[in-house]
């Protein structure tokens, strides 16, 4: 008896039938009436009952999840229900979802005709990283008459871990890929360096380093040779993401360290994509989750393990412990983007040496946010002195912004400046345009 539960429209019956032994005290004749009334609705609960509860695997339910959630994106739960009765059924489904989501109003009515299936899906959009669990799958049965409910629960304790963004990847490749057209009027210089990727051996013109002298061929063909080196074709990229204090903040229920993940995976897709090394690295206190610049097939899973792991207290961020840390494990000239934030000048001012320290042998791309709520107040027409004086407030710390980048750029530091929700296209064009202008 325990999946019995009894519908609204059995009490409003009896409702029905109390107000007719309140009117038969003033009309006698309604007595036999409101008798009869009573009669029927408790004889139509019991067929109603008989009629659930008589069959057995009456109802079968699916709930189809899949293999993971996409951290800040939506994520579809199917749900397939079929009807073996006799008769046409009206279903209302509650699905136990995980507590993160603070759903508790959850509730879909479908119906469904003899011996068909209704197949229907809803949405989740998880905020964190970290395992999700549900409950019990509970579909509600109804016959036509509606006096009684029988309940069915399927797939009890359903567990989903949520993953850094993965499903808009394919969407960034082609984006990444359109970036590229609008980059075509870049010109790409090809250089002639000293790095291990050895092009060829080739006859000596005047204007030739003579430190590349190959005298072993030169001996050969009786003229001098030399060695021609071309820029390694495949670059390191590393990621450093901050787990301080300041990537604390939320914008729109995410992160700033989520935000960061969910670009690190992005930006490490397009990496691996164009045959470069993808690398990360996380810091706080000290340097964690440490992958090597790889471009091997199972890099981008590699990543996405270590990025789902990130865990932090959001302490101080100790960048002269990073600068250590990056001096000491990337040995080859990088591109190394930098997911911090800083809000204040003299903020900078405090890291800038260990910054400057970590740009004369990398190129360094400090990748730093707008606050989306204080480009709100900039561009509202205040109409009191409490709007005004936010709007000054609020346009003092955008300059104050502006002064970061300036400071940093007078360094030979490049910067991505952006919106959180704006963070995965810009950090990839600026991927992409450092790649064709031939800098890195």
């Amino acid at each position: 008896m325990k999946n019995l539960y009894i519908n609204t429209r059995f009490f409003f019956t009896l409702i029905g039938v109390g107000i007719l032994y309140v009117l038969a005290f003033f009309f006698p004749v309604l007595m036999w009436v409101g008798h009869i009334a009573v009669l029927i609705c408790f004889l139509a609960a019991m067929v109603d009952y008989l009629l659930i509860f008589n069959q057995k695997n009456a109802v079968q339910a699916q709930r189809i999840l899949p293999e993971k959630l996409s951290n800040g994106d939506e994520n579809f739960v199917k749900i397939d229900i079929k009807n073996n009765y006799g008769f046409k059924i009206t279903t209302k489904i509650i699905d136990e979802i995980p507590f993160q989501f603070q759903k508790r109003d959850f509730l879909i009515e479908k119906t469904i005709n003899t011996g068909a299936n209704t197949f229907f899906q809803y949405s989740l959009e998880p905020k964190e990283r970290g395992e999700y669990h549900f409950g019990s799958l509970n579909i509600y049965i109804s016959s036509p008459l509606g006096f009684v409910s029988k309940r069915f629960s399927f797939q009890k304790d359903a567990m989903l871990p949520a993953y850094p963004s993965f499903i808009h990847l394919r969407k960034y490749e082609l984006m990444a890929l359109q970036s590229e057209f609008l980059l075509g009027g870049i010109k790409k210089v090809r250089k002639l360096g000293h790095t291990m990727e050895f092009e060829q051996i080739k006859e000596y013109v005047p204007g030739d380093d003579i430190r590349t002298i190959n005298w072993k061929a030169t001996s050969k063909a009786n003229r001098l040779m030399v060695n021609q080196f071309q820029d390694e074709k495949s670059q390191r990229i590393f990621m450093l993401i901050d787990k301080g204090r300041t990537m604390k903040m939320p914008f729109k229920g995410l992160s700033l360290l989520d935000y960061s993940i969910n670009a690190t995976m992005a930006l490490s897709h397009i990496i691996l994509r164009k045959g470069d090394r993808a690398g990360m690295m996380t810091f706080s206190k000290k340097a964690e989750n440490k992958i090597a610049a790889e471009n091997k097939s199972g890099q981008l899973k590699k990543i996405s393990e270590s990025l789902y792991n990130i865990k932090t207290d959001f302490f101080e961020s100790d960048f002269n412990r990073l600068y250590q840390d990056v001096k000491y494990s990337i040995n080859q000239r990088s591109l190394i983007l930098l997911f911090t934030n800083f809000e204040t000048l003299d903020g900078l001012n405090r890291q800038l040496k260990y910054l400057r320290g970590i740009a004369k042998n990398h190129l360094l791309v400090v990748v730093f946010f707008k606050n989306s709520e204080l480009q709100t107040l900039i561009h509202k027409n205040p109409e009191n002195m409490q709007e005004i004086y936010d709007e000054i407030v609020a346009e003092k710390f955008e300059f104050e912004k502006k002064l970061i980048i300036q400071e940093l750029r007078k360094y030979g530091i490049y910067t991505v400046y952006t919106l959180p929700e704006n963070l995965n296209i810009d950090v990839i064009n600026k991927y992409l345009e450092i790649k064709a202008r031939g800098i890195l």
